[in-house]
């Protein structure tokens, strides 16, 4: 919440808003090249993993990224 809020009153200085779509946890492991999304966000609830997931992989195409609602 705290990124979000500070997110959005940046974009406020410019005449920009935003919306967040929800929340959850990214854990990276790069000397393993791994990272998985998962969990929620207690105020925002759950963000949609996959698309988290696939722009990941356009960004990190040599990593192993995997996703899952579980977790917090």
């Amino acid at each position: 919440a705290d990124l979000f809020e500070r997110t959005a009153e940046e974009l406020a200085r410019h005449g920009l808003s935003c919306e967040c779509l929800g929340g959850g946890r990214v854990s990276h492991r790069p000397e393993e090249r791994k990272i998985h999304v998962y969990g929620y966000s207690v105020g925002f609830g759950r963000a949609d993993h996959a698309v988290t997931t696939e722009k990941l992989k356009a960004e990190y195409p040599d990593y192993e990224i995997t996703w899952a609602d579980e977790g917090y």
